[in-house]
């Protein structure tokens, strides 16, 4: 089948380069120009279209932020997959965290990458495949710093991509911003990594069309009122934007539905939804039983045609077991979810992501201080 991904503005780079560029700034050199220290700050889901949108409800990051301030997301357009691109340098398909529920081939089991790896018995120090950029700049005499949520220290998901960063635990939004910055300016030659998920949680649970999301905008914007210390510089992203789906846009996968024929586990997540067949199914007759229910809402691709679109970048032959047998990629503002299931608590959801509309996969990228201009 055809399959063409929405055009991501030409300017815009992949997150996966920019905490390398990052470093490299510590040594006067890459795109960002040069820095005595530096602090990456990482809005989780916040897009650039977000934003923009609502500009005056965030005059500061708005008012840093210039019309070429964009990056590109990774496929897909999910934390676990993005965050850790962007914090490895690596690509999904190397690094192997290729969506937010996928089958470790060891245990046969669908795992969840994120928040699962102690209740999947999946191994941080092994499963994400990768070396982080904080393990890359140790080595070379580089003092890293990751700020976060006091509950994500010693996570799981932590060990996995902040490996070689030291965590300093820090729960209200202003002050882990303010505290990122004392750190660069403390400690010269440092790596300050910055985690904000405020702005992700409120969308999930009210979407990004509500009041709560705007307050947690604003929560955020209000922290990076400060001053940037001299010689220290400030980078902006994020790993993915979000999209609110309505209740009447879910496709509900329920009790008898032609297309659970041949399928023996369902990972991934609404928006980029991973199918594991049974070892003797027919992919193809799988596929085109999804593909005649999906009509146009979503693309549904085979793991070989994915691969070999580059979804996920080069594919490690050890990571490609991970990747659904088919992948329903949706479009428009369409979710899928299992029916069967008594546990209908996701249906709540309401701001999404992990597909590849620009909504989810264009991110701010920001620069202050030491690398403004």
């Amino acid at each position: 089948m055809s399959f063409m991904l929405p055009a991501a503005p030409a300017h815009a780079r992949s997150i996966t380069g920019v905490a390398s560029d990052v470093v490299r700034a510590l040594r006067g050199a890459g795109p960002f120009g040069s820095a005595r220290s530096a602090v990456l700050c990482v809005i989780d889901g916040l897009g650039a279209l977000q934003l923009r949108g609502n500009a005056g409800h965030a005059r500061h990051l708005s008012g840093m932020m210039h019309k070429r301030d964009v990056a590109r997301s990774v496929f897909p357009s999910t934390t676990a997959a993005a965050l850790t691109s962007l914090l490895t340098g690596a690509d999904p398909g190397q690094h192997g965290l290729v969506g937010y529920r996928v089958l470790d081939p060891a245990s046969g089991a669908v795992v969840n990458p994120l928040s699962g790896w102690v209740s999947d018995g999946i191994d941080p120090a092994t499963w994400q495949r990768s070396r982080t950029v904080f393990e890359e700049a140790t080595a070379d005499g580089i003092r890293c710093f990751a700020v976060g949520p006091r509950e994500y220290d010693g996570s799981g998901f932590t060990q996995a991509v902040l490996r070689g960063a030291e965590y300093v635990g820090e729960d209200v939004v202003s002050e882990r911003v303010r505290v990122a910055l004392a750190l660069a300016a403390q400690h010269e030659g440092a790596l300050i990594y910055c985690y904000i998920p405020e702005v992700d949680k409120a969308g999930h649970r009210h979407g990004v069309a509500s009041p709560q999301w705007l307050a947690a905008l604003e929560d955020v914007d209000a922290a990076f009122a400060a001053a940037v210390p001299a010689q220290v510089g400030l980078v902006v992203t994020a790993d993915h934007g979000m999209i609110d789906v309505p209740r009447h846009r879910h496709v509900l996968l329920g009790v008898g539905d032609p297309r659970w024929d041949g399928v023996a586990q369902l990972g991934g997540e609404p928006r980029m939804m991973h199918v594991y067949a049974r070892p003797d199914a027919d992919i193809e007759r799988l596929a085109a039983i999804w593909r005649a229910e999906a009509q146009t809402t979503a693309d549904v691709l085979t793991r070989d045609e994915a691969i070999a679109y580059g979804l996920f970048g080069a594919v490690d032959p050890e990571v490609t077991p991970r990747i659904g047998d088919l992948l329903v990629v949706t479009r428009g503002t369409w979710a899928y979810y299992d029916d069967t299931l008594t546990d209908k608590r996701a249906m709540r959801m309401v701001g999404q992501h992990g597909s590849v509309t620009p909504e989810e996969t264009v991110v701010p990228l920001i620069r202050a201080g030491a690398f403004t201009g």
